[in-house]
């Protein structure tokens, strides 16, 4: 419940304080690996006059919290941050862009661009980073084979390969169409450590968890890109996505 409840946070401030047509993040997911370095944008329309820009960082159960901040030709990381030596901003007149270097599996959040014109303040419609992690703990999503026909069904599935922990799984599905720049949660499972299978060979004991969403009688409103995560063990881990497309 608490990611829902961070994610619909995350959509009611989105639709109440942005304004996507002054301030754009292009971007609104961005994925990379353990280790290496991304940029997230931010671009403020010609007809605004910049005179501070904020990247703000939105995680699981903590506040909004600024990481870095410019005024004119001033910078400072913010807080927390202040120490912080992996974020960097490249900006001029109508554009401040984060730099994120060796990414860290905490990096895995919201990002929001605020700018402010004097005592106005503007949003930008916000960029998710998602942390790939390159060992066993990666949500894998099975692609669809062929293009879909109104009134077909399918089964989305996502599979997940772990060291046994206690506490639960939950599951959660998103789906974000054409055009949308937040998802939206569409589905969610509690403690379904019962679709999981144990192994106790040597070494650690594992298990493999299968996760399946079935989708019947489908029109072309259920057209988007699908998102798996799972709660597990502590952290949340994404999967990448399955496309459903119509001919």
């Amino acid at each position: 419940m608490e990611m829902l409840r961070f994610t619909i946070s995350i959509i009611i401030l989105y639709k109440s304080c942005s304004t996507p047509e002054v301030i754009s993040q292009p971007h609104h997911f961005v994925s990379a690996r353990l280790g290496d370095s991304v940029t997230l944008e931010c671009y403020a329309q010609t007809s605004i006059k910049v005179t501070t820009w904020i990247w703000l960082k939105h995680t699981m159960g903590l506040k909004l919290r600024p990481i870095i901040k410019t005024y004119y030709e001033k910078e400072e990381l913010v807080g927390e941050f202040e120490n912080e030596t992996r974020f960097k901003v490249k900006r001029d007149s109508k554009s401040c862009n984060l730099t994120l270097w060796n990414i860290v599996p905490s990096d895995t959040a919201y990002y929001h661009c605020e700018v402010h014109q004097f005592t106005d303040i503007y949003y930008g419609n916000t960029t998710f980073l998602m942390i790939k992690e390159e060992h066993s703990k990666t949500v894998i999503q099975q692609p669809v084979s062929e293009p879909l026909q109104q009134g077909d069904s399918v089964t989305l599935q996502c599979s997940i390969h772990t060291e046994t922990c206690a506490g639960e799984h939950s599951v959660y599905w998103f789906r974000q169409a054409s055009g949308e720049s937040l998802p939206g949660i569409i589905y969610t499972h509690g403690n379904r450590s019962d679709q999981c299978e144990r192994s106790s060979g040597a070494g650690s004991p594992t298990q493999s968890c299968v996760y399946k969403l079935p989708k019947r009688n489908l029109s072309r409103s259920d057209a988007g890109t699908y998102y798996c995560a799972v709660a597990t063990c502590g952290e949340i881990l994404f999967g990448n996505g399955t496309k459903l497309d119509f001919e």
